[in-house]
C-alpha cells in the first residue's frame, strides 16, 4: 500500500478511478484535484462515506490545488475536455495539451519522484506533453490506452466465440485511435489460436469495432464519453505498479529504437512494476502488423508535431 495516490480531474473518468483505487485499498489516501470549486470536495466526501459499506479505510480528499497532493507516489491524469459526437481525438489536441502541460508542471513541483499515468486524450500526444512538461524520464510517464483497447477487443471476442472473457488472451498495440493494431497473431482462447474459433470475416469486423470502440460509446451517450472501462484500465496499471506485479500490459511508452521506432509515444507491451515502466517487451510481428504499427506511430507523430513542445 502506498501513502498517497492523486487523480487529476474529478470528472467521470477521474472520480470513478478514485473510487476504484479506494475500494482496492491501494493507498492510505486518494486525492482528487480539479479546477472546479466544490466538485472534487463533494465527490470525495461522498466516496469516502461509501467506505463502511464497501469495506475500505482509504481516505479520499478533494481539492482545487496541488498542495494536498504533495509527495504522492502516483498521479493518474484524466484532466481535459471530453470528446463530443463527430469530434476525433485529434481535435482535442491543442486545448488538452495546454491543460496537461499545466497539470504536469504542478506534479513536478509537488512530487518530483512520482509516476504519471496519462489518461487524457489524444492519449499518445498527451503522454508526450506530460513527459516534456514534467521533465520525468520515460520510466515514469506511461499512457493508458492499450489496456482499454485490449479490454474492448477481448470483450467482443468473448461474445463472438461464446466463451468467458477470462480465457481470452490478446493485445492491442499502436496509437490510441483509429490506427490501433489488434494483434490477431497473438490472440488466443486458453492457448487456442482465435482463427480456429472465429472466421476471418467476423474477426475483421471485431478489429474494426475495436478501433471504433470509443466513438461507438460517444455516439450513444451524445454528451459524454466512456469512463467505466477507462477508469478500470487505469487502475489496473496503478495496481501493477503499487503491488510490483511485473505485469505485461500494452501501454503507451516513449520509444527509443524499440520496434524500429524512435521519439514517439506508442502502445507496446510493457512490464509494469514498482519503478513504473521497467521494460518494453519486443515481440515478433507479422509483416502486416509491423507495417500497421509504423503507420500508427506516424499518425501519432504527425499530431505530436502540432503540439510543438
Amino acid at each position: 500500500m502506498l501513502n498517497k495516490i492523486t487523480v487529476v480531474g474529478a470528472g467521470n473518468v477521474g472520480a470513478t478511478a478514485a473510487q476504484r483505487l479506494a475500494e482496492k485499498n491501494l493507498a492510505r489516501a486518494v486525492v482528487m484535484v480539479d479546477v472546479v470549486e466544490g466538485v472534487p470536495q463533494g465527490k470525495a466526501l461522498d466516496q469516502w462515506q461509501s467506505g463502511p459499506v464497501e469495506g475500505f479505510d482509504t481516505r479520499i480528499y478533494g481539492t482545487n490545488d496541488y498542495e494536498l497532493a504533495r509527495d504522492s507516489e502516483i498521479f493518474v491524469v484524466t484532466a481535459g475536455i471530453a470528446r463530443k459526437p463527430g469530434m476525433s481525438r485529434d481535435d482535442l489536441v491543442k486545448t488538452n495539451a495546454g491543460i496537461v502541460k499545466t497539470v504536469c508542471e504542478q506534479i513536478a513541483r509537488v512530487a518530483p519522484k512520482s509516476i504519471i499515468i496519462v489518461v487524457s486524450n489524444p492519449l499518445d500526444v498527451m503522454c508526450y506533453v506530460a513527459m516534456k512538461a514534467s521533465g520525468f524520464p520515460r520510466e515514469r510517464v506511461i499512457g493508458m490506452a492499450g489496456v482499454l483497447d485490449t479490454a474492448r477487443y477481448r470483450m467482443f471476442l468473448a461474445e463472438a466465440a461464446d466463451v468467458s472473457v477470462e480465457d481470452i488472451q490478446a493485445m492491442v498495440l499502436g496509437g490510441h485511435g483509429d490506427s490501433m493494431v489488434p494483434l490477431i497473431s497473438y490472440t488466443s482462447v486458453s492457448g487456442i489460436p482465435i482463427s480456429q474459433l472465429i472466421p476471418k470475416d467476423r474477426l475483421d469486423q471485431i478489429v474494426t469495432r475495436t478501433k471504433n470502440g470509443g466513438a461507438e460509446i460517444v455516439a450513444h451517450l451524445k454528451t459524454g464519453s466512456a469512463y467505466y472501462a477507462p477508469s478500470a484500465a487505469a487502475v489496473q496499471m496503478v495496481e501493477a505498479i503499487v503491488l510490483d506485479k511485473k505485469r505485461i500490459l500494452p501501454c503507451a511508452a516513449w520509444l527509443q529504437g524499440e520496434y524500429g521506432l524512435t521519439d514517439v509515444f506508442c502502445g507496446v507491451p510493457c512490464k509494469l512494476g514498482r519503478n513504473g515502466l521497467e521494460k518494453i517487451i519486443e515481440v515478433m510481428l507479422t509483416e502486416q502488423e509491423r507495417k500497421d504499427l509504423n503507420t500508427s506511430a506516424e499518425a501519432v507523430r504527425s499530431v505530436q508535431a502540432i503540439v510543438g513542445i
